[in-house]
Order: C-alpha cells, then sequence, then structure tokens
C-alpha cells in the first residue's frame, strides 16, 4: 500500500516509563535528542527508582522534559497510564509511548510522524540488527482451542527488515514505541494501570482495534532494543502471576464467544492438575490468584475509560 503522508503541523509527546535503569535511560534520551524530527515533549514517569534515574534526568537540558515522580512503583501499566493522561491533558495531537531499554535510530519519529494513520508502532531490531518485532499479525481472541492468542508475529512473517512492505498491519502492540493520535485515547480512554505490568499494552490494542482503528508497524520507524527478549518468565514467581491473570483478563473482556471467555477457567484447571510435574505447588497456588482477581477484573477500570 501506498504510505498516506500525515500532516506536518501535528505535535507529539514522548511518554517514557522507568525504574532502576538510569544507565538505559540515558541512551533513550541520548536517542530522543538526536532525532531528525524532535518531540514537542518528554513526558518521563519514574516509578520511584532508588538508583541515580533522578539525577540523569535532572541533568538533561537538551529535551523538552516533564518529569513525574511517583512515590510508588505502578509497574509499566500504571506510568503509562500517567503518561497517556498528562499528554492527553496538555493537549498534544500525537503521543508515542517507548519504555526505557530501547532507542530511536535518528529518522525514528519523523517516519511515524509522516505516516496518516492512527496508531502506529516502530519496528524493533535488536543490536546486531536482527528483525525482533513480536507484534502479532493475528491475535485471536475467536478460537477456544488457541492456547495463546498471540499467532505469527512480524519477524516470523517477514525474515529481515528490507522484506517487510512499507506498513505491516498488526493486531497487537507493545508499549516500546506504540503511537496513538489523541482521538484514539478520546475514543477509547487510558491504559489500565491495574494490570501493573504485562498485557496492558495487548487490552489496549484490542480496545483500539475494536473501535476501529487499525495499527500499522512502520517499516522504517526503527526502534534498537538494548536488552534480549525473555519472554520465559518463572511462572511460579511473582510475575508469573501478572502473566496468568492479565492474560485471563483480555480473555474475559474480550473474547469473542462463550468459549474463549471460559478458557482462562480451563488453563486453571490444566495448570493446577499438571503442577506435580511441572511448575509444582508455587505455580498452581499463582493460576489460582490470577484467575481469582481476573473475576473482579471483566470490566475496564474506571480510571482507565474514556475522558469526558
Amino acid at each position: 500500500m501506498t504510505t498516506p503522508t500525515a500532516r506536518s503541523t501535528e505535535t507529539v509527546a514522548v511518554v517514557v516509563v522507568t525504574f532502576n535503569r538510569a544507565d538505559l535511560l540515558a541512551r533513550l534520551l541520548d536517542g530522543l535528542a538526536a532525532q531528525t524530527r524532535r518531540p514537542d515533549a518528554v513526558i518521563v514517569v519514574d516509578n520511584a527508582s532508588s538508583d541515580h534515574t533522578r539525577q540523569v534526568l535532572e541533568a538533561r537540558t537538551d529535551l523538552p522534559l516533564h518529569v513525574t515522580w511517583s512515590e510508588e512503583n505502578l509497574g509499566g501499566a500504571g506510568g503509562f497510564h500517567l503518561g497517556v493522561r498528562a499528554a492527553y491533558d496538555a493537549g498534544w495531537d500525537r503521543v508515542w509511548l517507548i519504555d526505557d531499554d530501547v532507542v530511536p535510530a535518528a529518522g525514528c519519529l519523523e517516519a511515524l510522524m509522516g505516516v496518516d494513520e492512527d496508531c502506529l508502532i516502530a519496528t524493533r531490531e535488536d543490536l546486531s540488527g536482527a528483525l525482533v518485532e513480536k507484534a502479532a499479525v493475528e491475535f485471536d481472541l475467536r478460537n477456544p482451542l488457541a492456547i495463546k492468542p498471540k499467532r505469527s508475529t512480524v519477524d516470523s512473517t517477514y525474515p529481515d527488515r528490507a522484506s517487510m512492505p512499507e506498513l505491516v498491519e498488526v493486531h497487537n502492540v507493545a508499549f516500546e514505541g506504540f503511537m496513538a493520535r489523541r482521538s484514539v485515547v478520546e475514543e477509547v480512554g487510558f491504559p489500565d494501570p491495574s494490570f501493573f505490568i504485562f498485557y496492558d499494552d495487548a487490552e489496549y490494542a484490542v480496545r483500539a482495534r475494536r473501535a476501529g482503528h487499525r495499527i500499522w508497524a512502520v517499516r522504517d520507524a526503527v526502534l534498537v532494543r538494548q536488552l534480549d527478549f525473555n519472554q520465559q518468565h518463572d511462572l511460579s514467581g511473582w510475575k508469573g502471576f501478572y502473566m496468568y491473570r492479565n492474560l485471563f483478563v483480555v480473555h474475559l473482556r474480550h473474547g469473542e464467544n462463550v468459549l474463549v471467555r471460559l478458557k482462562p477457567w480451563l488453563i486453571t484447571l490444566v495448570v493446577v492438575l499438571l503442577s506435580p510435574v511441572r511448575g509444582g505447588r508455587a505455580e498452581a497456588r499463582n493460576v489460582i490468584r490470577a484467575m481469582a482477581s481476573a473475576r473482579g477484573m471483566r470490566r475496564l477500570t474506571a480510571s482507565a475509560r474514556p475522558p469526558r
């Protein structure tokens, strides 16, 4: 498809959430300062970092920084909720969400701002230049037999960046390069802070798509991950609780039929039955707690609903 050209007068605020990764944050800020299209605002939410994050931020006089110092760790979901709300309240035309462990290539923001679409993502690569964009080309909330809703991804569909079309439609996003227009926030609301970590970005993408917005990965918007992907989290540890719970919430809220909405119960049962031969009692406790908590999260958190 021919890339639609956006209005050159649009403004953009970058929203960054950080927690105890001051050195990675410094690299990200260097990347933002080097953009060929400078951001109009950089809204940083610090999640009560205990390292030298404050010193890094206070030393930056080369960027239009607006820092929120949270007194507690709100997680990525809570931080992006605060940051997007601040960008919306300030009246910026677009908001660009970035994690603290990526660095945009110099032309990344310019490439995104040049596309006349409501929802976009920058396309990620690793430090070697290999394509590592994990956004789903298909996110299946219709098939009850699909254990994981994320099916094919950008990097499983295309061997490298050069093989991609200029725009590739995706069904879910990471808050690691996702851009939305103000009109999207007005219609679908804000990231849900109750997720804390994991699946807040996927849930937001489902809301946007259900409202009729298509999401496009922009081939020429290059975002470089500074760390390797580690998707194999310990499901018996504290992160496992959030991975299970928030995956269940996505199904309970957005499953397209009764069987899909019942799938979390089936997963819970299977994990408990198999716990003696896989994750043990800790994983079983996590999934039971996750199911109980997810039941109370069927509705979108009030603060995440569209602004009035």
